[in-house]
């Protein structure tokens, strides 16, 4: 029963992992490639952790704890990461492939700017 688990789980992290490193290799700007890996590839390399300290644990002496620490800071720090490198595209203004929204676009070529605050005839 172990062994089905355990095939499952490498098997399940070798698709996320493959489907994450395919995004960052096919999508065409930096907020997309961005993605890939962010989601797919830490849920891969995550299934494959959590296999492996399923197999020391069962096999060795006790509980391997080396491979959840490592998963754990996996968990926490590709988001922390990605956030971290979406919000420097945004402050060197990296084009996107996404359109801009209607009401922004209409604005900015009409010169007004909305800031915050309430909205003249509203």
């Amino acid at each position: 029963m172990l062994e089905y688990l355990l095939s499952f789980l490498i098997l399940t992290g070798a698709v996320f992992t493959f489907i994450g490193s395919l995004g960052l290799a096919r999508l065409k700007d930096f907020y997309t490639r961005l993605h890939g890996p962010t989601k797919a590839t830490t849920l891969g390399v995550g299934s494959l952790l959590i296999a492996s300290a399923l197999l020391f644990s069962t096999r060795g002496d006790g509980v391997s704890l080396h491979e959840v620490l490592v998963t754990l800071f996996l968990f926490i720090t590709a988001p922390v990461s990605a956030h971290l490198l979406a919000k420097a595209a945004l402050h060197l203004e990296l084009p996107s492939l996404a359109p801009a929204p209607q009401e922004e676009t209409h604005d900015r070529q009409a010169g007004n700017s909305r800031g915050p605050g309430p909205h003249k005839g509203a």
